[in-house]
């Protein structure tokens, strides 16, 4: 049997894949190992191991040390998530966007920021706090902690001019990042700024993100009643 690009990982990987897919190997079925795919194959078993490990990665097969490579007998669906510029979403709504930096100090992070991004406590975080405004009215409070042994730039960074959403995705690579999505009231500061009363219930975004080598950015956004969030389901 031939595939394309035998010899990539990319290539073994289309391979798995079809065979899945076409249920040569089924739901629960142990698939050969990697020195057996290396030799079918004719690559390196270090290529097989690439290629089964993203799929790992993607929920369709299930590895385990010492008892090999099964096909995933519920093949999990992946929510992608794309970070958004918050100028260019209250633009494209044909709103006029404006930005306010409201708070900006270098400061030990809290507990739960620490705790997320596994840092140490010494570590010098940037805490922003800005609000975003869609023709005049409150869009969002974003509440951001910046790792600055990963960003040393972001210390001389004028957020005032520019978010730092929009900064740290023209600035630094992605390659990683953890969303918790919440329904929360909204506490005392957040109404001020957001013009609502304390309690009223708002969507909460907490998103961490990290670079090639550690962790970025923590942010909690408290989006106004209404927001929805539309995410693209990848099988």
């Amino acid at each position: 049997m031939t595939i394309a690009s035998p010899n990539t990982w990319q290539g073994v990987q289309d391979e798995v894949l079809r065979r899945i897919r076409e249920r040569v190997w089924k739901p629960g079925d142990l698939i050969p190992n990697e020195a057996d795919l290396a030799a079918e194959f004719g690559c390196a078993r270090a290529t097989v191991n690439r290629a089964l490990r993203e799929l790992a990665e993607q929920g369709l097969v299930e590895r385990r040390r010492k008892s090999g490579t099964r096909v995933a007998l519920h093949p999990v669906g992946r929510a992608v998530i794309e970070i958004p510029v918050i100028r260019t979403e209250i633009e494209a709504a044909g709103q006029r966007y404006d930005y306010r930096l409201l708070l900006r100090e270098v400061t030990p992070p809290p507990g739960r920021v620490t705790y997320t991004l596994g840092l140490p406590d010494a570590t010098r975080v940037l805490h922003l706090l800005a609000v975003h405004l869609a023709d005049g009215v409150p869009f969002v409070l974003e509440d951001r902690w910046i790792n600055l042994a990963a960003v040393p730039q972001a210390d001389e960074a004028d957020f005032s001019v520019k978010s730092a959403n929009e900064w740290l995705l023209e600035t630094v690579p992605v390659v990683r990042g953890d969303l918790a999505i919440s329904a929360l009231p909204c506490p005392p500061d957040a109404a001020r700024v957001l013009e609502l009363t304390e309690g009223t219930p708002l969507l909460a975004l907490d998103r961490s993100t990290w670079g090639p080598d550690a962790p970025i950015t923590h942010v909690r956004l408290w989006h106004m009643p209404g927001h929805r969030l539309l995410t693209q389901i990848a099988g």
